[in-house]
């Protein structure tokens, strides 16, 4: 299949993606508080070779060269976060106002460059001192967030049209407050179902804030999700499929799209039940202007006896001998098609943005010039399958490549490179990756038309 950026037409919205703590370092610059990753970093052990994000990119001193970078590269969208704590350093209470004018600078050097900016409100970094009142397990993160996007609506609304509420809700709970390996670190079921339910009523309660504010705002929120397939033709088999696909792909969604939780498919979600008051199952509902899709793999699964809960277990890449990436994650284009396809039946969202894709390999640098030939291969054949779901209908107009430049990776540390621009951490260099030079290339053919 031979294709150009001109096939996926003129209004098609090509961009990068990045996150605050990823990349932004400064963690104590200007009146910053500390957010629960400025913690769980310092802890041993929790990160790899005990890596953090306190400088990272350096995008704080770093934004203006950054963006100038990716203007020449052409790229006219940058999907970034705001850090919470940076504007409010405790979370609720004084604004920093150095936070503020940071972020105005960002916007305004984007807009400068031609550039559209797409502001994520909140990917993980929660401000500390709200951890230590409950973090996302305490329902008073519902207006302690709202009371948040408000700030954000009134402030850079002016400027911002594009704005996602929540990154990856299941990431961010699952990781941080059920298995413990990401911040805050907590680990059990009860702290986990607690997570979930507010983090739900809060990717709604953020959209009708921001509805309310900016007029003329285009709203989504982005989730993550892996295309799930059962390991045999067995009923078992095929039922632990099922359930894990209701965790991963439809815990978060279907809420949001006035369906409720999916418990037919999933009975752990009953005991959501001590936190879920009256009025709840409305407030959870709300009607995006786009969902934001990242797919990175596909996930194959069999009934296991030894894992309660679930009653299911991944079988891991490895023991299927299929090509992976750097996090061990099987390369398989056809899934972002997949979920492409499952995400467009929610009838209530006008529109899909593939708000992250992107992948690790080992690079090569030679001569001045960092080779990555897997990753380039890699973005091509997924933007196929992204064709392809637009040729059939489906109303997907968008793909962020995660990411715009390497970054710290939250528990894999600096390990794993998913930039389309090198980074040397110890010198702050940048080098435009072959995959950067493709990329640009490619949206390029998209502006001719």
């Amino acid at each position: 299949m031979t294709f150009t950026g001109k096939d996926f037409g003129r209004d098609f919205k090509w961009g990068v993606a990045a996150a605050a703590y990823q990349t932004e370092g400064g963690w104590q610059a200007d009146g910053k508080g500390k957010s629960v990753w400025d913690v769980f970093t310092k802890v041993k052990g929790k990160i790899f070779e005990n890596q953090n994000g306190d400088i990272a990119c350096d995008f704080y001193a770093r934004y203006t060269r950054d963006l100038e970078l990716m203007a020449r590269l052409g790229i006219k969208n940058f999907r970034f976060s705001l850090s919470w704590s940076r504007i409010i350093p405790n979370g609720t209470g004084r604004v920093n106002p150095m936070g503020i004018e940071f972020y105005n600078r960002v916007i305004d050097t984007c807009l400068k460059h031609g550039i559209e900016p797409w502001i994520t409100l909140y990917h993980w970094d929660l401000p500390h001192e709200l951890e230590k009142r409950g973090g996302w397990t305490n329902r008073e993160i519902v207006n302690w967030f709202g009371d948040y996007v408000s700030l954000c609506a009134r402030y850079f609304g002016d400027r911002v049209k594009n704005w996602m509420i929540l990154n990856e809700p299941m990431v961010f709970t699952g990781a941080g407050y059920f298995l413990g390996v990401h911040a805050p670190g907590r680990k059990g079921l009860s702290s986990f179902l607690a997570s979930i339910h507010h983090a739900a009523l809060c990717q709604a309660e953020g959209g009708r804030i921001m509805r309310s504010v900016v007029n003329d705002a285009r709203i989504g929120t982005t989730f993550s999700c892996s295309y799930i397939q059962p390991y045999s033709d067995s009923g078992a088999d095929f039922l632990a499929a099922q359930r894990v696909d209701a965790l991963l792909n439809r815990t978060f969604v279907e809420p949001l799209a006035g369906l409720g939780y999916p418990v037919k498919d999933l009975k752990l979600l009953q005991r959501l039940e001590p936190w879920v008051k009256d009025g709840d199952e409305g407030k959870l509902a709300f009607k995006m202007d786009f969902v934001g899709v990242q797919n990175y793999t596909r996930e194959i699964v069999a009934r296991s006896v030894i894992t309660p809960l679930m009653w299911a277990k991944v079988i891991k890449p490895e023991k299927r001998n299929v090509e992976t990436t750097v996090m061990n994650w099987e390369v398989y284009p056809e899934s972002i098609y997949h979920m492409l396809r499952r995400f467009s039946k929610y009838s209530s969202f006008k529109e899909i943005i593939v708000s992250e894709s992107g992948a690790a390999f080992p690079d090569k640098l030679a001569d001045g010039r960092v080779h990555d030939d897997k990753r380039t291969e890699y973005l091509e054949n997924h933007l196929k399958q992204v064709l392809k779901a637009k040729q059939e209908g489906m109303n997907v107009n968008g793909y962020f490549v995660w990411s715009f430049t390497d970054n710290f990776e939250w528990a894999e540390g600096y390990k794993p490179r998913f930039g389309l621009v090198s980074i040397d951490y110890a010198t702050q260099e940048r080098i435009v990756k072959d995959s950067g030079y493709w990329y640009s290339s490619f949206i390029r053919e998209s502006n001719r038309l």
